[in-house]
């Protein structure tokens, strides 16, 4: 801002109202900078070290050989845990990010997150001290964005990490069974909120840069990044290439790990309709001996992430759930004889997936979670008191409603709460009103 008066004049307005982007809060707080500097040429116009080292990066052909040959051609004894600072933290830094970062110089086995002496630090452990060896040769120093978010790399004098929570603070990669801990968000993540995806979805051709895993939007055309000078063309693959293993939780995965369930409520069918608002879902695993975790198979990688931007952190049936990227490739059926009480289930050939088709108007209308729902599909002799009264039956409470004007066949119905919104959409998405109408109901991005 020009003066002092002017930011704090700003602040003062805009704490008691928060101002709404594309139906996203943004929050605006005093900065520890004094001032903007943007007339750093020499870091706008260079290439990304980070992402050149990353994307240059192949498992079993780590081409770090001046590196090497600078230590004599002889690797140090240093262990496999890394310690991580990002210095000058402008943008959101999250588990996620640093995974897909790192990862690509050997398997990362475990990420705890923490803020220490005022700077965001993590404690990254590979499963082989030569990649940590070259992450820490190839990235340190380096930033994530352009100008920002420093990455200075060091060997920690541990050599195992503990992680007793898989969240978004910490992670344990080979271990699914983890807890989420207490369930509450932590400063940190919820300050990553206003950049949730918002702008609408063309048929799925690959997303720019970093999009779906930071959850920037991704606009309408590939030529929009989602930050100014962020990570370039880091993309996401949506399978992975012959012979190369997808390592857990990486892009390239299209089977999400969901947890915080409630074991009494949920049914694989729930899941298949909740998390088929986002995409094609092909088959939902509920975990046999541990009922508040399944596995959703997504029909690829970007519908996937898609799915965990919009309902990681969603309340459903009581609990805050937690959706993640799993380490498995796919589900698997269960075979012939093996209990399983109807909790593993197929539906990659269900009527109902909403993107089967590359030219559906469903991609221009994906929205996150809202107390307002879209319906669609109305008989014409199905009245107001008709759908209010269907809403209601299962447990909803009707704050408003109406139809379309141009369209009697479609209309928008208020409820309670998005909690109320979620569990109702689960119970009436496909509907049946006799003579093969079946109602539709999607997120809206309206209120009435």
């Amino acid at each position: 801002m020009a003066s002092v008066d002017a930011a704090v004049s700003m602040v003062n307005y805009y704490t008691p109202a928060t101002p709404h982007l594309h139906n996203q809060p943004v929050y605006i707080q005093y900065s520890n900078y004094k001032e903007l500097r943007t007339d750093n040429q020499h870091n706008q116009a260079r290439p990304q070290p980070a992402l050149q080292c990353a994307n240059a990066v192949q498992h079993g052909n780590l081409g770090i050989t001046s590196a090497l040959a600078a230590e004599g051609g002889v690797l140090p004894s240093n262990g496999s845990v890394l310690r991580i600072v990002v210095e000058n933290v402008f943008y959101p830094v999250t588990l996620d990010i640093l995974y897909q970062i790192f990862s690509k110089f050997g398997f990362v086995l475990k990420i705890v997150m923490f803020h220490k002496n005022n700077q965001f630090q993590a404690l990254l452990q590979y499963g082989d001290a030569m990649h940590a060896y070259y992450a820490k040769m190839s990235l340190d120093g380096h930033c994530i964005y352009t100008g920002c978010c420093t990455l200075r790399i060091d060997f920690s004098k541990l050599t195992n990490l503990t992680v007793k929570y898989n969240n978004d603070k910490s992670r344990d990669f080979t271990r699914i069974d983890l807890p989420f801990g207490d369930g509450q968000r932590t400063m940190e993540a919820s300050l990553s909120t206003p950049f949730a995806t918002q702008n609408t979805i063309c048929p799925y051709t690959g997303p720019p840069g970093f999009a779906p895993a930071l959850g920037f939007p991704q606009g309408a055309g590939p030529s929009v990044l989602p930050v100014p000078g962020a990570l370039g063309p880091f993309t996401v693959t949506t399978s992975a290439a012959p012979g190369h293993m997808t390592i857990p939780g990486i892009p390239g995965n299209s089977v999400l790990l969901v947890s915080n369930l409630n074991p009494e409520a949920i049914t694989p069918y729930g899941l298949f309709i909740l998390f088929g608002v986002y995409g094609d879902v092909h088959r939902v695993k509920i975990m046999f001996k541990k009922r508040g975790i399944a596995l959703v198979q997504m029909a690829d990688a970007t519908q996937a992430q898609l799915a965990i931007n919009y309902l990681n952190g969603q309340r459903l049936y009581g609990r805050v759930m937690h959706a993640t990227l799993s380490k498995y490739q796919t589900i698997q059926l269960p075979r012939e004889g093996q209990e399983d009480k109807g909790l593993t289930k197929d539906y990659s050939n269900s009527p109902l997936h909403r993107f089967k088709n590359p030219c559906s108007k469903n991609f221009q209308n994906i929205f996150p979670p809202s107390a307002t729902l879209h319906l669609s599909n109305i008989p014409p002799s199905v009245t107001v008191d008709d759908l209010k009264n269907l809403f209601t039956s299962k447990g909803s409470t009707v704050k408003g409603f109406k139809f379309f004007q141009k369209d009697c066949k479609m209309a928008l119905i208020q409820l309670g709460s998005v909690e109320e919104a979620v569990h109702a959409l689960i119970e009436l998405h496909n509907h049946d009103f006799g003579e093969n109408q079946h109602l539709r109901v999607s997120f809206s991005k309206s209120s009435i």
